[in-house]
Parts: structure tokens; sequence; C-alpha cells
């Protein structure tokens, strides 16, 4: 078969060179950029029900951007002054830096992972261990995070301040791309609530990540183009390497 057309989804790139340009450009390729999935606020009602007393913690732990702002969201919501005295552990340098959004930066209340990893946060809490931390989440998270805790005998409470929701997708004609690019269990999860009657059929599946593959198995589909792989690190190079055996084959 000869593929014309591709569906990322994934927002489209902001520049205009990017690897998806240069692969549509050489292959005389069509590319569509739909996002799957995106990310919601719970409710101030959703958060009441998980009896989470935000001022009992005297430390909140972020992994992510999205979870500062929908923390002090839910905070004003619920009429909360969050005090000078609160401290906030971060899972990177470019996360801490962010909370200057809605708190004076200081080094004695603001900390950080200086790895980027979580065992790097973790290294840091154990300086101050006397906190009772709040650990804000999405609803859907790796179970990594809570088990490092848990090992590390921290005294801490889950907090779900966001979550993932389907995108409505129905406008697409599904069946028109010959290969569909996911890169998240949520975006099969998307693909079926928008196509229930969804086949495969002769459609191309690509999965970024080994929980996306689960997903595409577990949704009973072929997964046609895993990534990474040690040839293709990415998604781009993981399609052009499968366009390529593609037109290897078509040519003997």
């Amino acid at each position: 078969m000869k593929i014309k057309k591709i569906l990322i989804s994934q927002p489209k790139p902001t520049t205009e060179k990017s690897p998806y340009a240069d692969l549509a450009e050489k292959y005389s390729l069509k590319f569509d950029f739909h996002q799957f999935i995106r990310v919601e606020g719970v409710s101030a009602k959703e958060f009441r029900r998980q009896r989470i007393e935000i001022m009992s913690h005297t430390a909140i732990i972020f992994t992510t951007k999205t979870g500062i702002d929908n923390f002090f969201r839910i905070a004003d919501e619920l009429k909360i002054v969050i005090p000078e005295t609160m401290k906030y552990f971060c899972i990177s340098e470019s996360i801490a830096l962010y909370l200057q959004k809605y708190t004076i930066y200081r080094k004695r209340k603001i900390f950080f992972s200086a790895t980027g990893h979580f065992k790097g946060v973790l290294d840091v809490m154990a300086k101050h261990r006397d906190n009772k931390y709040l650990l804000v989440l999405p609803d859907v998270y790796k179970a990594e995070i809570p088990q490092l805790l848990d090992k590390g005998k921290f005294k801490y409470t889950k907090g779900i301040f966001y979550k993932t929701v389907s995108s409505n997708m129905s406008h697409l004609d599904i069946k028109s791309y010959d290969i569909l690019a996911f890169f998240s269990p949520q975006g099969i999860k998307s693909l079926f609530v928008n196509f229930p009657d969804f086949k495969q059929d002769n459609t191309i599946i690509a999965a970024f990540g080994p929980t996306t593959a689960k997903a595409v198995q577990e949704a009973g589909l072929t997964l046609n183009i895993p990534v990474p792989t040690p040839e293709a690190l990415s998604m781009p190079s993981a399609l052009e390497l499968f366009i390529k055996q593609q037109q290897k084959n078509d040519s003997k």
C-alpha cells in the first residue's frame, strides 16, 4: 500500500520547520494533527468528594506545571488562603520557577530535584521529614511515585486535581488515514470514545512508549510501528523507517 495520509494525535508543531514537515516534503505525505485528549481541572465539588484538607498539609509536591495551575485554582475556588509558610517540592527547576506565577520565590520554601527525576525530589524531602505532604496528581498517574513515597515512609496524601478527557474527534474521517500515531493510553481510549465501531482493517497503528503499546494490544488492535526502538527513537524517525521499508517491499 502507498502511504499518503497520516494522523498525529498531538498538537501541530508550533514551528514550520519540523521533522514531520521534512517527512511530508520528502515522501509527499499529508500530516494532520489533532489532539485526541485534553486536560481538564476537577471541579471544586469533585475535589471535596476526596475529603482532603489542604490546610492540614505543610508541603505540596508538584510534578507538572498543570498541577500547579490546578492546585491554586482549587484553593481559590474553595477560598483557601495558602500561608507563606507552605513549602513546595518540585520535580524540576523549571516547574519550581513556574511557582512564581502564584507565590514569591524563596529558597527556604521552594525545593526541586537536581536531576529532574522524582528520586531527586525524595533526596531533598528526606531532609524535611517532619512535613505532611500533599501530592498533586492527575486522575491517571504513574504508580511509581506513590510507591517511592511509601518506600521512603513519608507522610503524604494523594490528591486528584486534574484529569485527562477525550476530545471531540467525531468530525474526522478516521478511515481516510493510512497511519494513526498515538502517544498515550488515553489517546487509544479517545479513539474508541469517538469511533466506537472502529475496525483497524488496513490502518497502520503507531504507538509511542510501552504503556501506549499495551493499550493498543488490549484494545484488540495490531501494533505496526512501536516507538522507540534501537533503530528509531522518535515518532518521525520510526515513521520514516516504516515508509522506507514499505517502498522497498513495493519495488520488489
